[in-house]
């Protein structure tokens, strides 16, 4: 059994006639399974690596989230937390593992616009995922991104006795379009860079034979590989190593699904064939994790058109759950891949502690403050003629207020058009309903008036007569597309907005007052305990925590509505009560013996719920 050997420089290179990958000359199979350090406490990183050993891998995939890293233009952050990917890389190296590395510039992933950052959307005419001649402010975007990487992963090349084997170029690009040119533009940026590769794609076995989206020189991954697929890309490529570079052991899932997807998935036999003909995999995901904060992505449903956004944990019925424990497919795969190798693989590990179930009690929040009392100084007006996405303002994440005083308000339709992706309405201080753009289940719609992609009725003028006439529109953009041809996603409002009176007509409404939200850590910190207006929605509320035990626990929002939850600062993510998801997990090196800060912002809720505690995610 070949191991890491660290520090000594090793060879790894493609076998003659496409037969594999070799190991210093000699055949090697890569085990893989995928983690995204993004999605874990740094904390967590070696247990989550050792889990992944003792299953019966050697190596680690990784995908590099390029937003995660370059939040802002030109400002990259490659050493705070988990963003510090070296350090990463070097754990996979000490636990004797080998890596390979998936740096996009476009990973898909589940994550917000598949990796590529926000701030590109400013340019109304931006194209993506092409090549220089087609747009030459991506690439040239994409060409920073890669010289900043280069110096970091050279070193942890395996011919400069590091860990990583291959570096993948773009992901799934069959998917997308037909463009050779711009593969092999990412790829000699690469080389330009200092890193001759080696080099190889990932992609469906349909799409790669229709758009012959591999490389030059490079192998072939394939999205839901198995043995059978590997020998079909041997036909039709006989001079290229294959391997399967995603396998699934389940799928992902979004809001207002009827159940988490993928938990009926078993892998026990494609592994088992995998293993039987030596032939090269990775499991993505063999451990999920979480997509904390802001950074889930969202899909557009092929059929239907309608938006879809992902939940907060990124569990994917993955062997190793969110949390980080062995489930019973993880013991099952463990026996299949165990009985091919020649050494007793690793004891698994400990499992991490949770809070133990008789420390755990309810929450009870109380009302803490109120978003209305807290606004920052809108925007300078010229900025605001008309409503824009958050893009335009330089928000990438969070919530945007759209003020407009209506100086003759007599009700009527507010037509918001497609608003991206979740809006809630107050005429003066009165909650008139909200627009969702993803579908939301009829009976959790009919109690707070949330309507799909049709105007919202506005209350008649004896409503809210001495109430005011501001019109206040909440927007939050809850996670742009990251697959396929609708990931130009713009938050807030993408079209004009119009108000149609009771006499039928129409007046397009401009000059708006506009409030950045980001809901960042510097927000949240600095908000005022002040609610004037009790009755009036969207509050932040706040409970203490207290624990005498550090370990894991999930936060059961099943009694609240919509929102965000923080703890000790650290965004947790979403919860929506459509579920699927009504807990969100809060990892153990996030809290303190003593009192914890809980804060919770819901967008309907005045009046506080409980919160409870549990220690599994259903």
């Amino acid at each position: 059994m070949m191991t890491r050997n660290t520090g000594r420089a090793r060879v790894f290179s493609f076998a003659p006639h496409g037969r594999g990958f070799l190991l210093d000359g000699v055949p090697f199979q890569i085990r893989s399974g995928e983690l995204h350090p993004v999605r874990i406490p740094v904390e967590y990183w070696q247990h989550r690596i050792q889990m992944a050993k003792a299953m019966g891998m050697n190596t680690i995939a990784l995908y590099v989230m390029w937003n995660y890293h370059e939040a802002s233009e030109g400002v990259f952050d490659f050493h705070t937390g988990n963003r510090d990917i070296e350090a990463f890389i070097r754990l996979c190296n000490a636990e004797d593992m080998w890596v390979l590395f998936r740096p996009g510039p476009y990973v898909c992933a589940e994550w917000d616009l598949g990796g590529i950052p926000a701030w590109l959307l400013r340019y109304d005419d931006i194209v993506l995922r092409t090549d220089s001649a087609h747009d030459a402010r991506y690439m040239q975007a994409v060409a920073r991104y890669i010289d900043e990487l280069a110096p970091r992963v050279q070193p942890l090349m395996a011919e400069n006795g590091g860990p990583i084997l291959m570096i993948q170029i773009e992901n799934e690009f069959g998917s997308f379009a037909n463009n050779a040119v711009y593969l092999d533009e990412i790829k000699q940026h690469w080389i330009r860079a200092g890193i001759d590769g080696p080099f190889y794609t990932e992609d469906g076995l349909a799409q790669l034979k229709q758009n012959r989206s591999n490389v030059s020189g490079g192998a072939i991954a394939l999205s839901n590989g198995n043995a059978a697929q590997i020998e079909a890309v041997r036909h039709a490529f006989p001079d290229v190593p294959a391997m399967a570079g995603e396998v699934y052991p389940g799928w992902l899932t979004h809001w207002g699904d009827d159940a988490f997807q993928g938990t009926t998935v078993d892998l026990s036999v494609t592994l088992d064939d995998l293993m039987r003909e030596g032939m090269s995999f990775n499991l993505y995901m063999i451990h999920g994790g979480t997509s904390f904060g802001f950074y889930a992505g969202a899909n557009i449903d092929a059929e239907s058109g309608d938006y879809q956004p992902d939940i907060t944990s990124y569990d994917y019925a993955a062997p190793i759950s969110e949390q980080g424990m062995p489930t019973a497919r993880y013991m099952r795969y463990r026996s299949v891949i165990g009985g091919y190798l020649s050494v007793p693989l690793p004891r698994v590990p400990a499992p991490i502690a949770t809070i133990p179930a008789d420390r755990l009690h309810r929450l009870m929040p109380q009302r803490h403050a109120s978003l209305w009392d807290n606004l920052p100084d809108a925007l300078p007006l010229a900025q605001s003629v008309r409503p824009r996405p958050f893009e335009i303002y330089g928000q990438a994440f969070g919530f945007v207020l759209y003020r407009k005083r209506l100086d003759r308000y007599r009700g009527g339709l507010l037509d918001m058009g497609d608003v991206h992706d979740y809006a809630t309405v107050f005429v003066g201080d009165r909650y008139a309903g909200a627009v969702s753009r993803a579908r939301v289940p009829e009976h959790r719609a009919l109690p707070l008036n949330i309507v799909q992609r049709r105007p919202l009725a506005l209350p008649d003028v004896s409503a809210v007569r001495g109430a005011g006439t501001m019109l206040d529109i909440l927007v939050e953009g809850m996670g742009r597309v990251n697959y396929g041809h609708a990931m130009i996603d713009r938050k807030g409002f993408v079209d004009p907005v119009t108000l149609r009176d009771s006499q039928g007509a129409s007046e397009v409404l401009n000059d708006w007052e506009v409030v950045l939200l980001p809901m960042n850590e510097a927000f949240v910190e600095n908000l005022r305990p002040v609610c004037s207006n009790p009755d009036r929605a969207g509050q932040f509320f706040m409970a203490a925590l207290f624990v005498d035990v550090i370990g894991d626990v999930y936060l059961d929002m099943s009694e609240w509505t919509k929102g965000i939850v923080w703890v000790n600062g650290h965004n947790l993510g979403r919860y929506w009560n459509i579920g699927p998801q009504m807990r969100l997990y809060c990892p153990a090196p996030w809290l303190r013996v003593g009192d914890n800060a809980v804060l919770i912002f819901d967008l309907h809720q005045t009046e506080p719920k409980p919160v409870h505690l549990a220690t599994t995610l259903s």
